[in-house]
């Protein structure tokens, strides 16, 4: 999608501290970080939120969450914890209309809404 933030950034049209990268996801840190650590998970299709997700995303997701995992070491909060949120749609904060997921940690996590 020619408009779409993260897919200029998967493109390398935009510069990102890329964390993680391979042919299914990419991994940056957020520009207006909500915790210690706030990194965005991000699969190369676009997919605008998690309503358009099929059956045919499943080992698309699978493969998300597993390499969330790793990101979570990569990062360093793996063995304190962290949390992973995606939100779908306006009114639950999605801003970038490009299915994320937000892992955040590196600090006690309160109450968060992650946009």
């Amino acid at each position: 999608m020619s408009d779409c933030i993260f897919c200029k950034i998967i493109n390398k049209e935009i510069p990102a501290n890329i964390v993680y990268e391979d042919e299914l996801i990419i991994a940056f840190d957020d520009i207006a970080p909500q915790a210690k650590v706030h990194t965005l998970i991000v699969p190369k299709e676009h997919i605008p939120n998690n309503l358009y997700l099929e059956g045919r995303h499943k080992p698309l997701i699978g493969h998300l969450i597993l390499k969330a995992n790793e990101i979570a070491k990569i990062k360093g909060i793996a063995e304190t914890g962290f949390r992973l949120i995606v939100n779908t749609g306006k009114d639950s904060g999605q801003e970038v209309p490009h299915i994320h997921w937000h892992l955040l940690g590196g600090e006690p996590l309160g109450r968060l809404i992650c946009k």
